[in-house]
């Protein structure tokens, strides 16, 4: 009956098994001129490896490494793969740590970008209402004809001096060559002699009324333009039938003469101090 070995974990690996082992470990060896060193047989018995070990086969001396000292090389050998998968990983993981806070400060970046441009563009669009709001103010707004003036003569003043026996407007202080201005936003629908009025000009204004200026000594203005509220209509003056310089100021319902309205009561109910 023959013997056999046992098999299992406690089996020692073949040789076959251990000439791979083996050399493996002589060619890490031999990229560290591990290899070169022990042929010489000095060293090999500095390195403890016997005289027997290194064979002369002729063309170099040839080492027999022991199981004990091919299984230390292929450790070491583990052991700096090990260590350069590591260091790979560690690479590569920092590699993605910084990608990754790139990333998350080039997000930053933009999202900061972002929320500047649409702080930018709400207050533009801020800007541009509050500009729209005042200029609808503004237009929406009235004024004196003539700045700083006071009314000398009222509304429905009798007198032989007016054709319809009352005076069908009022009649501001002012002297000759003095600014008159549109007391509101409206277009101008008459501008030239008037007869009676002299030099006048009619606008018919935003909310459909219309009020007319008087005695002026110059036009500043044509019909079909549109005016704002202050803005220079023409020159006082004392041109058809007045006593003096001034500006006569009527309110009407419409352009036509007898329409008129009480031009104090109208500038008042537009929020002017007459």
């Amino acid at each position: 009956m023959a013997f056999t070995r046992a098999t299992g974990k406690h089996r020692r690996p073949s040789r076959l098994t251990r000439t791979g082992a083996n050399m493996a470990g002589v060619a890490a060896l031999a990229t560290t001129g591990v290899i070169g060193g022990l042929t010489s047989p000095a060293l090999a018995a500095d390195t403890g490896i016997s005289a027997d070990a290194v064979q002369d086969t002729g063309l170099t001396q040839a080492i027999v490494i022991g199981d004990s000292l091919a299984d230390q090389i292929a450790a070491q050998a583990e052991q700096q793969k090990q260590l350069a998968a590591k260091a790979e990983a560690a690479r590569k993981a920092e590699a993605e740590r910084k990608a990754e806070a790139k990333r998350k400060a080039e997000a930053r970046a933009k999202a900061e970008a972002e929320a500047r441009a649409k702080k930018e563009r709400e207050e533009r669009a801020a800007e541009e209402r509050a500009a729209r709001a005042a200029e609808r103010k503004r237009l929406g707004s009235y004024t004196l004809p003539v700045a700083g003036s006071v009314v000398t003569t009222g509304y429905k003043t009798g007198g032989n001096l007016w054709s319809s026996g009352s005076h069908s407007g009022v009649d501001f202080r002012a002297a000759s060559g003095s600014s008159v201005v549109s007391v509101g936003a409206g277009t101008v629908v008459e501008a030239g002699w008037g007869g009676a009025y002299g030099n006048n000009i009619v606008i018919r204004m935003n909310d459909g009324t219309y009020t007319q200026y008087g005695h002026l000594s110059s036009l500043g203005v044509s019909v079909g333009q549109s005016v704002t509220p202050g803005q220079q209509i023409g020159i006082s003056g004392s041109t058809g039938n007045s006593t003096g310089p001034h500006l006569h100021f009527e309110a009407r319902t419409s352009p036509e003469y007898g329409s008129d309205m009480d031009p104090v009561a109208y500038l008042r109910a537009h929020g002017v101090n007459v």
